[in-house]
């Protein structure tokens, strides 16, 4: 059935009976769509609750100005293109949409405006029950598909009686809605590299915090970095033990470009190391700029000797582009470091920061969780039998929270349960029971 609004759930609502199903997959964001074609294809009968509307993090939880970090020929699920021009970076607006479309060309089983308030394991028999704002539901699987980006993370740094707003980069939407004064960004991934560079181009007065990063090229003799990392099988590096989300400074803003944080520089933002400690109404930073630079750049050249490598090895006919190489000279906030700021005198009316989330999992109730709260799983499937989570950073690979990353772990995961339906399914005849001799064979 097609996705449909919380309403047509609405009977479950003290009507005193518990629903059924095979599998229950919460959240319907990317993976939750994902997971939902996935099961589709294997034939498990399946609900998708979402608490608020399709792909709502696209909607609600980003800057007004936010475009896809890849082109839509890259970012997106097979079966179905985003309108226009596939070289394109879709704002956050047609992200959704997109979501949206997809979710009802495969008639995925969404029911929106539902929270899911705990799940815990059946007592004595096998399976899961499940209490939301819309009644109980049981199930044989638990699919969490609520991603990676759950819970922002604002370091207890700064005390909040300072006098300088604080917000997390989730939560900023453009220049207007900041108070007057000077801005300092904390965190110099995609996120803090755009907002930072947003507000620069608004006539703010910009400071940016730097730590460790990948900073690919976001084109490279005329193909775009996500093709590169394709081919190099860069996306597809396999989880390590104690891999965590890499920081990647890329942007598709502005039709794609790679981040230079020296033409930041030069156009007048001043570069930091990372945020150390604050005291006294001072915020320190930790003497490491030029050494995140030179491995940022380090990590640029790098993708372009590779890319080299493979252009000659494949005999293809791709343009040089010798300026690439061309890394700009260090400004002075890189050469003569400040590494205090006093927050007051510098007129810093703001920090804004885009330093990351953590998962919250409260709502469920299983042994399948470490000391942190952390999921204990092998490429999604949790510790806890039945319990599978989907769009972690490096699930199973580095490409597993980007949009098509997801699409292929949660495949994976579809197989599984397929195999764990067959192994719970299966009954061995009874002893007086004829053989099949077909099955003997």
């Amino acid at each position: 059935m097609p996705a449909r609004r919380a309403s047509v759930g609405a009977s479950l609502r003290g009507s005193g009976s518990v629903e059924r199903t095979e599998a229950l997959v919460i959240g319907a964001g990317q993976a939750g769509i994902a997971m939902s074609e996935h099961l589709r294809r294997q034939g498990v009968p399946h609900v998708v609750l979402e608490r608020g509307r399709i792909a709502e993090a696209w909607q609600s939880a980003r800057w007004d100005s936010l475009v896809t970090n890849g082109p839509v020929w890259h970012d997106c699920f097979p079966g179905l293109a985003f309108d226009g021009d596939t070289e394109a970076f879709a704002p956050k607006e047609e992200v959704a949409a997109y979501f949206r479309r997809y979710a009802e060309m495969i008639e995925a089983p969404v029911r929106t405006g539902v929270d899911v308030l705990e799940v815990s394991r059946n007592e004595g028999r096998a399976g899961f029950h499940v209490t939301t704002s819309e009644g109980e539901i049981e199930a044989r699987f638990i699919i969490a598909a609520t991603g990676a980006f759950q819970t922002p993370v604002i370091p207890p740094m700064v005390p909040e009686e300072v006098a300088v707003a604080q917000i997390h980069s989730s939560h900023y939407r453009n220049p207007a809605q900041l108070p007057e004064g000077g801005v300092l960004v904390v965190g110099c991934g995609a996120s803090g590299a755009q907002i930072a560079e947003e507000l620069l181009a608004a006539g703010r007065d910009v400071h940016l915090c730097i730590g460790e990063h990948d900073r690919p090229p976001r084109r490279y003799r005329g193909r775009d970095f996500t093709w590169w990392l394709g081919v190099l099988n860069k996306w597809d590096s396999e989880a390590e033990p104690g891999a965590t989300h890499v920081t990647i400074a890329v942007s598709g803003a502005e039709g794609g470009k790679t981040v230079d944080f020296r033409a930041l520089a030069a156009r007048g933002m001043v570069l930091h190391g990372r945020a150390d400690r604050f005291d006294g109404g001072v915020m320190h930073f930790a003497p490491d700029l030029r050494r995140n630079l030179a491995a940022g750049d380090a990590s640029y050249l790098k993708v372009l000797d590779e890319a080299d490598a493979f252009i000659l090895r494949n005999g293809m006919d791709l343009p040089e582009e010798p300026e690439a190489r061309q890394i700009g000279e260090d400004p002075p906030c890189v050469t003569d470091p400040i590494l205090s700021l006093d927050l007051e005198a510098e007129g810093i009316g703001t920090i804004i920061w885009a330093t990351g989330f953590r998962n919250d999992y409260g709502w469920l109730k299983v042994d399948t969780f470490d000391e942190a709260g952390r999921p204990r799983h092998t490429r999604g499937i949790g510790q806890e039998p039945g319990v599978y989570f989907l769009g972690l950073p490096w699930q199973t690979r580095r490409g597993s929270s980007f949009i098509w990353g997801v699409w292929y772990d949660a495949g994976y995961i579809a197989d599984h349960i397929a195999k764990q339906r067959g192994y719970l399914d299966y009954s061995p005849p009874q002893p007086n029971q004829a053989r099949d001799p077909e099955r003997t064979k």
